[in-house]
């Protein structure tokens, strides 16, 4: 970044980048530009831009060189974003605190918690409050154990959000909590919310549990299947959380389960939910086999969008045909 033209070009490629939210190029931008000299003191500047776009630009590039002080100036530019109270302010402030949860450092984790403080004593959006509890499971602390209860204590039922699942994960071990989905004794709305923080991360010692994770979801299968409801929506996060982790999560699967959250998918192709009849097809773009393939034309949606995703996954399942 010797020259203006090249800073000038990679704030717009970096802005670019963001805005469209592809973050792997945008690491590879910071990657490659982050060891100048210039880089941080650019990124700083871009925070005093008028433009949310280039702040949020700017708060994911200091996310990802990190350090003490790159904490510190986050920290600095969430107070000033919050006291906005607009929505380009809101819009920075959780890239903000995603920043701060990628950062490897206890004081990222420290002004985490006093943005959780700050929730807890307000009456904060749900949103809010998960952009906080997934940014607080990448640091999954047991120090942080004490400060989620008081927090809950503090928050009213309604704006709990998923933090009860971020306590859930910090307090149970992998066995603990493979019990903890199976038993019927637990909502399906606190089974959810467990699955909406590992969307933020799931480490291997918790992928071991994912059976258990379909098990529930197969003995909620009739209501999933013919009701917009809570049920429904436990099994498209699921969906979304293999979808997410597909690389390393499918292919570990044992062929037991494997064969589990497929017939899960196929059963909830034709579910009444539009969002967990979209998810299981696209899981089994992934875990199914030719004559599913039925199945997805058999439930194509009547927008073009929708019929057009669906005859995309049916087009691909059919060319499995013949394959080992």
């Amino acid at each position: 970044m010797a020259h203006t033209t090249n800073t000038a070009q990679f704030q717009d490629e970096l802005i670019d980048a963001c805005k469209w939210g592809e973050e792997d190029r945008a690491r590879e931008l910071i990657s490659r530009f982050g060891a100048e000299p210039q880089a941080r003191a650019l990124l700083e500047k871009m925070l005093q831009e008028e433009d949310a776009r280039a702040r949020q630009a700017a708060a994911f590039g200091l996310g990802e060189l990190g350090g003490a002080a790159g904490v510190r100036r986050l920290e600095q530019q969430l107070t000033l974003e919050e006291a906005r109270g607009d929505y380009d302010g809101e819009s920075v402030v959780e890239e903000i605190i995603r920043a701060l949860g990628r950062i490897e450092d206890a004081e990222a984790r420290a002004a985490l918690v006093r943005k959780l403080e700050r929730l807890a004593a307000t009456e904060p959006e749900l949103s809010d409050v998960n952009v906080v509890t997934q940014a607080l499971w990448k640091k999954r602390h047991p120090d942080l154990i004490s400060t989620v209860r008081r927090s809950l204590a503090q928050l009213g039922p309604k704006a709990h959000g998923s933090l009860p699942g971020l306590l859930v994960l910090l307090e149970k071990t992998p066995e603990e909590l493979r019990e903890w989905v199976r038993s019927p004794s637990v909502s399906v709305e606190d089974k959810t919310r467990v699955i909406t923080v590992l969307e933020a991360d799931l480490p291997d010692a918790l992928a071991s549990t994912l059976p258990s994770f379909i098990s529930a979801a197969t003995a909620l299968l009739e209501k999933a299947a013919s009701q917009d409801g809570e049920a429904a929506y436990y099994c498209d996060r699921l969906f979304v959380l293999f979808l997410l982790f597909k690389e390393r999560v499918l292919p570990a699967l044992p062929e037991e389960t494997r064969a589990e959250l497929r017939t899960l998918a196929r059963n909830l192709v034709p579910a009444v939910s539009p969002n967990c009849s979209f998810g299981a097809a696209v899981l089994l773009k992934h875990i199914g086999q030719p004559e599913d393939a039925a199945v997805i034309e058999a439930n194509r949606p009547e927008d073009s969008v929708g019929a057009e995703a669906f005859d995309a996954i049916a087009h691909a399942l059919r060319g499995r045909q013949g394959q080992p």
